[in-house]
């Protein structure tokens, strides 16, 4: 199942480098009127190759580089112990931003600001006010994902009340996290709204990289009647998506458009990580960089959504996925949950 994280990273010939292995993606271009702007981004254990996450963080530091001339550079992160020096490496070389990819690197991000207080940091799914000593350099990029849960959720029930026989779904999250279990708490809120006597059923792999892992926790929800299986794990959670493959039941993706896995996918509860990263690099050159807060992304500005709906889904259920989009952009549908209990 390895095989499935070999993406081509958009043909970018990536070269090991850095502290914990690492990648470099540089050229020249526009720079702001002293110097290039130097960006630096630290993935997690999923590292690039994860079809999901950490990509799309590299994706918009490419846009960047091409769009705003910036340099970018990638350290990627073989386990938790390379945080630090990986993103103490890039402080101590005067890049102007690094930007840490993921929930897991808040303590790492937390210690390394409190050194380098000149060094502007950015993580994703972090609440830059829970990081240990609330440092003031350190922008929190957070996406309401129950929202797109919510809408993937909505989407499950209505196509899961339409087949013959009890109505039952599933969820696999990696880590119990906040920003999984809101992905899961807005999607098991929107299927019970599309159809009130599903039964729900969510698991935990404990685990982001192995995906034999999520593929078992996916593999006994099936045996226990789900029909559509929800990924919240990163590259584990290609396992769960797999195990939907195998047993002919619907997958859905999270954070990238999966659907180019197969026929398989649902749908997928997209998280723009790329538009978040590509907008706050574009704050560092214009000097509106501002640490200490955060900077949410919903449906409302695009910062999540739907990616590619089957096109078995009858035309009138997609059509009423639309108007619920709607009515949560427009703030007419709100109080979606954000816990998992």
């Amino acid at each position: 199942m390895r095989r499935l994280l070999l993406l081509p990273l958009l043909a970018l010939g990536l070269v090991a480098a850095g502290c914990g292995g690492g990648s470099s993606s540089s050229k020249s271009g526009t720079t702001t009127a002293h110097k290039q702007v130097r960006v630096g981004l630290v993935t997690d254990i999923n590292q690039l190759n994860d079809r999901g996450f950490n990509h799309l963080a590299y994706v918009g530091l490419l846009r960047a580089e091409k769009q705003l001339g910036i340099q970018g550079r990638v350290f990627q992160s073989n386990s938790a112990q390379d945080y630090i020096p990986n993103l103490a490496k890039f402080a101590q070389e005067g890049y102007d931003l690094v930007v840490s990819v993921g929930f897991a690197q808040a303590d790492a991000v937390a210690t390394v600001a409190k050194r380098f207080p000149k060094t502007h940091f950015a993580i994703i799914d972090v609440d830059a006010a829970s990081l240990a000593g609330k440092p003031q350099n350190v922008l929190g990029l957070l996406f309401r994902e129950q929202e797109v849960g919510y809408l993937a959720g909505y989407l499950a029930g209505l196509v899961e009340k339409q087949k013959p026989g009890p109505d039952v779904i599933g969820s696999v999250g990696g880590m119990k996290e906040p920003p999984v279990d809101r992905f899961i708490a807005g999607y098991q809120a929107g299927a019970k709204k599309a159809d009130p006597g599903i039964k729900l059923l969510n698991g935990y792999s404990h685990d982001w990289v192995a995906l034999d892992r999520c593929k078992e926790v996916a593999l006994g929800q099936i045996g226990s009647g789900s029909t559509i299986e929800f990924q919240v794990a990163g590259g584990c959670g290609l396992g769960a998506l797999d195990a939907a493959k195998e047993q002919h039941v619907w997958g859905i993706g999270v954070d990238a458009d999966q659907s180019f896995l197969g026929p398989h996918v649902l749908t997928s509860a997209t998280k723009h990580v790329d538009q978040a990263v590509f907008l706050t690099i574009k704050d560092v050159i214009a000097g509106k960089f501002h640490g200490g807060r955060n900077a949410i992304f919903g449906l409302k500005d695009n910062g999540v959504g739907l990616g590619k709906i089957s096109p078995k889904v009858p035309k009138a259920d997609v059509a009423a996925v639309q108007k619920i989009r709607g009515e949560i952009a427009s703030g007419k549908l709100s109080g979606i949950p954000t816990t998992v209990s």
